[in-house]
């Protein structure tokens, strides 16, 4: 972690995050195929039921679903000009089943559902998602969890926010609060600009703005791994982080969609920081669920084995 917060500034690495999957590219594909069996077939005990449920949240197709004549197969499936992560993210397990099997996918901040199954980063929580398939993409961007030494009670009473503020959304909270006193907000336009700061400057405050940009709030699932608490209105999209599954004023303060009630929501939790710490506390548990490793890449594989089953 000290690597991490000194050398990366709590940031997840482009070159070794491409390294590795460069690396995996190496391993021939006939070789993870003949493991497959196997991993799917580990006991897990108690976990099971955990495991089925997630594979379940995240691949809701039922009977069978015909894919569109312009799917493509796997071993169709080659590196793209742009949107490479989108293919290291989903090769990594999608190498481990027939070249022969077709599947679609959508790169990108994906709002609205598909007309056929296909896999996406995010989809809309509301309404029939069944199509949009969800697999953990871009993940070196979005699944950043650090570690936070500055106890809740030693942080700022401050709301801090670093944002182009572009989005209309966005734009509307910035115009109503950035003058407000429980609040530091400050558009950026990148690393240069004199008012951004760091992943780690931001921990100084006990309130993160945790909006979401064009879909998911890219921030929230490292500013739930510290000691601070996510700021937000109840989220309208979902990732593998599971944003539909979160609860308001448990996992993160809510607010009101046209944000009337921020000053109300700050100055009760900084009036009661015993229940502040319950949502640090709440959120830390939330978050360690996607630290295992060898689960979370069973679930993408059942995601992945569940999707082939019900489309080709």
């Amino acid at each position: 972690m000290s690597f991490k917060k000194y050398v990366l500034k709590n940031r997840n690495n482009k070159f070794i995050y491409y390294l590795k999957a460069l690396g995996r590219e190496l391993i021939p594909a006939r070789w993870c195929r003949t493991r497959l069996d196997k991993l799917l077939s580990k006991d897990w005990g108690t976990q099971t039921n955990y495991i089925a449920e997630r594979v379940a949240y995240y691949n809701k197709l039922e009977g069978h679903t015909e894919l569109p004549s312009d799917a493509i197969t796997i071993g169709e499936y080659g590196i793209p000009e742009k949107t490479r992560a989108y293919y290291f993210d989903s090769m990594e397990f999608l190498r481990y089943f027939d070249p022969k099997l077709k599947f679609g996918l959508i790169p990108g901040d994906v709002i609205h559902v598909p007309p056929s199954p296909a896999f996406v980063k995010s989809r809309p929580i509301d309404g029939d998602n069944r199509n949009s398939v969800v697999l953990k993409l871009d993940k070196a961007r979005h699944f950043n969890f650090i570690k936070d030494d500055i106890p809740f009670a030693k942080k700022k009473n401050l709301l801090i926010g670093r944002s182009g503020f572009v989005q209309e959304h966005r734009k509307l909270f910035f115009d109503i609060h950035h003058e407000h006193p429980l609040c530091d907000l400050k558009k950026v336009k990148g690393k240069r600009d004199p008012h951004y700061l760091s992943i780690s400057q931001h921990l100084d405050y006990k309130f993160i703005l945790s909006l979401e940009g064009y879909d998911v709030a890219t921030n929230l699932k490292w500013v739930m791994s510290t000691n601070s608490i996510a700021v937000m209105p109840k989220p309208k999209y979902e990732t593998w982080f599971m944003e539909g599954t979160l609860i308001p004023d448990v996992h993160y303060i809510c607010l009101s969609d046209d944000f009337s009630d921020l000053e109300e929501k700050l100055r009760y939790y900084i009036d009661h920081p015993a229940e502040a710490q319950i949502i640090v506390e709440n959120a830390h548990r939330y978050v360690d669920q996607f630290k295992h490793r060898e689960r979370e890449d069973v679930i993408s594989l059942m995601v992945l084995q569940k999707y082939f089953e019900k489309t080709n």
